[in-house]
């Protein structure tokens, strides 16, 4: 199963609040902590829509 390894690289601070609730529903709690989440169109939406906040990379 293909695996997403997310990382938080730009502040949330300016931006709207469902997007600062979206990073903390990905499980992040500090700026440059990555998090591995199972490939699924949930998790897609999510990094979607805080794109610009973060960087997905793929782990097998």
């Amino acid at each position: 199963m293909v695996k997403l390894c997310v990382t938080w690289i730009k502040s949330g601070i300016g931006y709207a609040e469902d997007q600062k609730r979206t990073l903390k529903s990905l499980g992040f709690r500090r700026l440059n902590q990555s998090v591995i989440h199972a490939d699924s169109a949930s998790v897609r939406g999510m990094i979607n829509k805080v794109r610009h906040l973060v960087k997905v990379e793929v782990e097998n």
